[in-house]
């Protein structure tokens, strides 16, 4: 139920990249994820002795990279255990509208993504899944076919988008826990695009590939023609993993129910605070977009009126250069002698040097023309991150609105398990006395009850002596 962000303390090149890649997932590093059952739960790591988990038992239980991978994993697990158990219960064929099966792939992103290594592009740094999916085509023939289905799908124009569709199309063939087993074996070749410490690199990937064997059972039929796989946004909906009043209620009892519900209310917040922060973000490079592209406009307005001076200065180059063309034949036609020559000499010498003149007229307005081409491409490409970023954000906000409301929820369930918890203290503090009271009673009849039997023992020595005197 919490994704972990990693808070590093001692500022090295490594621990940028890690605090950049778990930015991005919006990890909670104080919390830890097990799974009770099929429901998560949540500990903070300061209140809870760590010991070394079942599967990698090697890793530092400190490691923050170690427990984004545990996290991730046991989110994969409740994944694909409700997945593979909703699936059967509805007993038809799954479709892309279903919900448990678009938080798989949500989960299965964020596996993918975990330890990704930064390439650099022409709008900055970029990570995609992509290139390590495409090593499958290489390393198993027949999965050639699911990449080409890929790279001849209409409407797929980011790596992020061919990644998510190559996961749909290897769930229906059946085959996504063969591959996923293919690429992780090879992990001299998963190097080149995954840190050493990701999630890929280490054993939590093969749990996750052979947990996948199970999805086989079912059947999916997703139509992908039409659906925006490069700009959704995948976000794990925790609403569908936390435990509900009459599931709690009947696994436990008194303190323990409100603990479990303290801890879900505990970590929405510090959910909703990590959310409203990367709204913030969008927000101020949504900003510095707008700004950026202002300032392109500028530059692209300067360049055109720089354009259209180059060009009257051509034309009039142009003018002149006939002008004097003109002038020098006319002069060698009516004039002889020395001053003639002269005046040829330098029309000659003058028509050099407004064609030198034009020449670089010419190249500069080339390179204008040039440089103005590459800025409106800068400007649509820098308009389309906006609309990304703006879509994320209007997402990101939605899903803030509903963790609000679920935190409120919670805090009225809190409240009413505080206000239960205190009438059951009263009624435990009334019966108490009761017992006291009815416990001095019990004494008062036992000590009537021993004078009773004393003065029944008297009366009864007292009447013998009586019968004895009368016989």
């Amino acid at each position: 139920m919490a994704d972990v962000t990693p808070q590093a303390d001692a500022p090295t090149p490594t621990t940028d990249k890690i605090t950049q890649a778990a930015r991005e997932t919006i990890y909670l590093c104080n919390f830890r994820v097990s799974v009770d059952g099929e429901w998560l739960c949540l500990r903070e790591l300061n209140d809870i002795s760590l010991t070394p988990d079942p599967e990698p038992a090697h890793e530092d239980p400190k490691d923050p990279i170690a427990i984004e991978r545990l996290n991730l994993m046991n989110m994969a697990k409740l994944s694909i255990k409700g997945l593979i158990e909703s699936a059967l219960n509805l007993g038809r064929t799954l479709d892309s509208d279903y919900a448990p099966l678009q938080q798989f792939f949500v989960v299965m992103e964020h596996c993918l993504k975990h330890g990704l290594k930064t390439k650099k592009t022409f709008l900055g740094q970029n990570k995609s899944f992509w290139g390590a999916l495409e090593l499958v085509e290489k390393l198993t023939p027949e999965a050639g076919e699911i990449t080409a289905s890929v790279k001849d799908l209409p409407g797929l124009k980011t790596p992020l988008g061919r990644g998510r569709a190559w996961l749909r199309l290897a769930l229906m063939q059946k085959k996504l826990s063969d591959y996923m087993k293919t690429i992780i074996n090879r992990k001299d070749l998963l190097s080149e695009f995954y840190e050493a410490n990701a999630l890929m690199m280490e054993e939590e990937g093969a749990v996750i590939a052979g947990l996948l064997v199970g999805l086989n059972v079912i059947d999916a039929n997703l139509c992908m023609k039409g659906e925006d796989l490069d700009s959704q946004v995948g976000v794990i909906d925790f609403s569908m993993y936390l435990k509900d009043g009459g599931h709690s209620s009947k696994t436990v009892e008194g303190d323990g129910q409100i603990t479990a519900i303290l801890d879900q209310k505990n970590y929405v917040e510090e959910l909703n605070r990590h959310l409203s922060a990367s709204v913030n973000n969008l927000q101020a490079k949504v900003d510095t977009m707008e700004k950026s592209n202002t300032k392109l406009t500028e530059e692209l307005a300067v360049a055109n009126n720089r354009i259209i001076t180059l060009q009257e200065d051509v034309e009039r180059v142009k003018e002149e250069s006939s002008y004097q063309l003109e002038s020098s034949r006319k002069a060698s036609r009516s004039g002889d002698g020395l001053a003639d020559g002269q005046v040829l000499g330098e029309a000659r010498k003058q028509l050099k040097e407004e064609t030198l003149l034009r020449l670089d007229v010419e190249k500069e307005l080339e390179v204008q023309i040039g440089m103005k081409q590459e800025m409106e491409l800068s400007m649509k490409m820098l308009e389309t991150d906006m609309c990304e970023k703006q879509d994320a954000l209007v997402e990101l906000r939605q899903q803030l609105d509903e963790l609000r409301t679920l935190n409120l929820q919670l805090a009225q369930k809190s409240q009413s398990s505080e206000v239960s918890a205190k009438q059951k203290s009263e009624v435990i503090s009334r019966l108490e006395e009761k017992t006291n009271q009815m416990a001095g009673t019990i004494k008062q009849l036992e000590i009537s009850e021993e004078d009773c039997v004393k003065q029944a023992r008297s009366l009864s020595s007292n009447a013998e002596k009586l019968l004895q005197k009368q016989q």
